[in-house]
């Protein structure tokens, strides 16, 4: 039987992928293009790393890696977003709405 190797970046079989600069830069890109937008920091699970969820004004979302919950609310602070701990407060219902009019094709 074969063993997790010790290396942080893997859970059991399970190889978490770690932010790239990519998304540092799609982040970066859909924040500054968008109004109203408010930061949920993801903690990281046995599937993935810490993740960044920004949410627009009208419900519009991305989410993306980023390199630690530190570096979020980082992130978020120099943004003027405010960031929240995603675990404490969940997601804001104006996000569930947008993806339910997504879906319906209103969007």
């Amino acid at each position: 039987m074969r063993r997790p190797g010790g290396d942080a970046a893997r859970t059991g079989s399970t190889t978490v992928r770690s932010a790239s600069s990519a998304d540092v830069r799609h982040l970066n890109e859909w924040v500054v293009a968008r109004r109203g937008v408010e930061g949920f920091v993801e903690p990281r699970t046995a599937v993935n790393d810490v993740t960044l969820l920004l949410v627009a004004h009208d419900g519009e979302w991305t989410r993306r890696r980023v390199p630690s919950v530190k570096w979020a609310h980082d992130f978020c602070n120099h943004h003027r977003v405010p960031s929240y701990d995603a675990a404490v407060v969940g997601v804001p219902q104006r996000m569930r709405e947008w993806n339910r009019r997504r879906k319906a094709g209103e969007v």
